[in-house]
């Protein structure tokens, strides 16, 4: 022995039912055709035992139709020739229908269409042969009917069987379309998520770098100062980084296993508006906040809200630091309204540079929730974004705030 197990066919549960139903389909329908056989004497002097065993041939190997279609399909037209010659078939054609509606479902029109063409050839002649062999032919109107019964049913079969496969070809390529659009809105999802992320943070630390660079003679001490502001942004931009990387990773609810709490945290919301004001405040801006104490909105609407101002509250330190800015959010009914306006500085008025992406994000962050948004220059000189969030559409763009594992799971199989 050289010691390798022997290797078994296992099934899927799934289709374990029907299997067992093909058995039970195999067993009545040998009954009734080795009955029918046995009650009728067959044409051409054949002896009864070859009738019995193509009564049998005919019916048994439908029990495993659905693992070896060509096959079963070979096995029942020979034994159903046989049995139709001699005269003792009955409906056995019927069986010869079904045989070829598995091959139909399982293969494509190119194989399957010349299988049709030799069962209704082999299939017509069989009833021919037993027709003209018969001791008491019947009339040429019958004679015409079953041949024509014959050739419609073994034609119907095969039609359903290729309906069959035509229609799970369709849903493969809707479930194929399905995932390739939850694919793009995953990355488009994740590329805001970068964006924002980085975009922000980099900005800060640019400007407090431009700060550090010009007092670095003249006054040390501001350095310092500058230095603090990098670092402390430096790690929260890590952290939120982190947080995003362990969500994409994986979809298990828990606390961080480094204890951190970044990978894990939960995502901003509302709340977290007041660190944004803070860092902003660092880098030359001073924020006027005004933002419900209670956080209760859904957390789609709640990051789409946070990520709006955030992105706002960059552009003004790209654009306009030293100023002041405002911003409102407020919940009025069921939509949210976010209103963050700066007082202009050293950016013009106008419309945004070409090649950014932080307008097109806020727009499609809006979007997502069937809300408005809007970006230009304000009534007093300076930069004005709003935009309003409906929470009615909170549900349906949920998914597309999942992380990748949970959107593959929902996906039809």
């Amino acid at each position: 022995m050289d010691g390798k197990q022997p290797v078994l066919r296992t099934w899927p549960a799934r289709d374990l039912p029907w299997l067992v139903l093909d058995f039970a389909v195999a067993a009545v329908l040998v009954g009734v055709s080795a009955g029918s056989a046995a009650m009728r004497a067959a044409n051409f002097g054949l002896p009864a035992w070859l009738t019995m065993t193509a009564a049998v041939l005919v019916a048994l190997p439908i029990a495993v139709r659905r693992v070896w279609p060509v096959t079963v399909l070979a096995v029942v037209l020979a034994a159903n020739c046989v049995v139709t010659a001699a005269g003792v078939g009955g409906s056995a054609f019927l069986i010869v229908a079904l045989a070829l509606y598995t091959v139909a479902a399982s293969r494509p029109p190119r194989r399957s269409v010349p299988v049709l063409a030799v069962v209704l050839a082999a299939s017509t002649a069989a009833v021919v042969a037993g027709i003209l062999a018969s001791p008491q032919p019947p009339g040429w109107q019958v004679r015409f009917d079953v041949v024509a019964a014959t050739i419609a049913v073994i034609a119907a079969g095969w039609a359903l069987g290729a309906t069959r496969r035509a229609h799970l070809q369709a849903a493969a390529r809707a479930a194929q379309h399905a995932t390739r659009r939850a694919v793009a809105d995953e990355r488009l999802r994740i590329a805001r998520e970068l964006h924002d992320v980085i975009t922000h943070s980099m900005s800060l630390i640019t400007a407090k770098a431009a700060v550090a660079n010009y007092l670095i003679d003249s006054q040390p001490d501001g350095v310092r100062d500058a230095l603090t502001v990098i670092e402390d942004t430096g790690r929260h931009a890590l952290a939120e980084m982190r947080r995003m990387l362990g969500v994409l990773r994986s979809d298990t609810p828990g606390p961080d296993p480094g204890g951190t709490g970044g990978e894990r945290a939960p995502a901003p919301g509302l709340a977290d508006l007041a660190v944004l004001a803070e860092h902003a405040g660092q880098a030359g801006v001073a924020v006027d906040l005004d933002v419900p104490d209670a956080d209760d909105l859904p957390e789609g609407v709640a990051l789409a809200a946070y990520r709006i101002v955030q992105e706002a509250l960059t552009n003004v330190v790209k654009h306009a630091a030293p100023t002041s800015c405002q911003v409102r959010v407020a919940r009025t009914g069921a939509e949210v309204l976010i209103d963050v306006t700066d007082a202009g500085g050293h950016r013009r008025a106008g419309p945004p540079a070409p090649g950014g992406h932080g307008i097109i994000g806020m727009r499609e962050r809006a979007a997502l929730f069937g809300g408005d948004f809007e970006a230009g220059p304000g009534p007093d000189g300076g930069f004005r974004v709003t935009a309003r969030l409906p929470l009615a559409a909170a549900d349906l763009a949920a998914p597309a705030l999942r992380s990748p594992a949970r959107a593959g799971r929902a996906l039809p199989r």
